[in-house]
């Protein structure tokens, strides 16, 4: 573990068939602006695509626009690229909690090839080399953790509930409890999520925010009013505050810049699409060697 992120953006179809690879591998968290450069190979070839018309993606989860040796192949082929086998990825069960779970090599393959035996799991845990956590998306926030000194990792899902509840404070204390993490020793990303201009939310969810990041100027930060009861929330900056809050140095902290509502052609968004999406796959392990 170096602190380096790999993220893996799919898409590509072949020979005309609904067939989605990887088709792009990078060693640091990838920026819109580094999208750029190849979005026109991209996009010539998810123009191919023909499932219902809105497949941009790799499915990984069991969505019902799949066959089932599809969905199957996809997980081969995610595995492959993280170097592991499917029996070595550990699964959330999300529900917009808080709630973690530390797993280990005998969780191995819950939730793909084998029954989860725990519900409302937001958040994954491990210290142990060969064990790929995996969790799920389609505009909520993904969030990863990299304990550099003790070799301990976690990832988790924040929607607008999560951030508000702190979830990312939540797997600071929990590895300090579990491995004696030291915040100073984490590395941290907030990943690709629905952008402020995006996403307006409702008087409710703004006065929910306002409440939780009572500090001055917190509010102004991350609400942006626009009237009529309505307010563009940034789950972004909300996120890396309460990262830093929880003791994560800020030059410590990879906060995306990609959008998941404006790049829906290459993530799943669930505004974007009205619902008619499948979901992103974030994953995160320790190479066994």
């Amino acid at each position: 573990i170096d602190g380096a992120f790999e993220h893996c953006l799919v898409g590509r179809v072949s020979d005309g068939k609904v067939n989605p690879v990887l088709i792009l591998r990078v060693s640091k968290y990838i920026s819109a602006e580094k999208l750029k450069t190849v979005r026109k190979n991209a996009e010539a070839e998810l123009s191919r695509l023909s499932l219902a018309g809105f497949v941009r993606s790799i499915v990984f989860t069991g969505e019902p626009i799949m066959r089932d040796d599809e969905i199957k192949l996809n997980r081969r082929r995610i595995a492959a690229a993280l170097s592991c086998s499917v029996e070595d990825i550990v699964c959330s069960d999300q529900t917009h909690t808080t709630n973690l779970r530390i797993v280990g090599k005998a969780d191995g393959g819950k939730g793909i090839t084998r029954e989860k035996d725990y519900s409302d799991v937001d958040g994954l845990l491990t210290d142990e080399p060969g064990v790929y956590l995996a969790t799920f998306f389609a505009d909520c926030v993904p969030l990863y953790f990299v304990d550099t000194r003790r070799k301990a990792i976690a990832l988790a899902h924040s929607g607008w509930r999560g951030t508000v509840a702190r979830m990312g404070q939540c797997v600071v204390e929990k590895m300090r409890e579990a491995y004696g993490t030291d915040p100073a020793d984490l590395v941290a990303a907030v990943g690709p999520s629905i952008c402020q201009e995006c996403y307006e939310v409702s008087e409710d969810v703004a006065d929910a925010f306002a409440a939780a990041f009572p500090k001055p100027g917190q509010e102004r930060e991350i609400l942006l009013a626009k009237g009529g009861g309505k307010y563009q929330l940034d789950l972004w900056h909300a996120n890396e505050i309460v990262l830093t809050e929880a003791g994560i140095s800020k030059e410590n902290i990879q906060v995306t810049d990609l959008c998941t509502c404006h790049n829906d052609c290459y993530l799943f968004s669930h505004r974007a699409s009205k619902g008619k999406r499948g979901n992103l796959g974030a994953f995160l392990g320790i190479c066994p060697n």
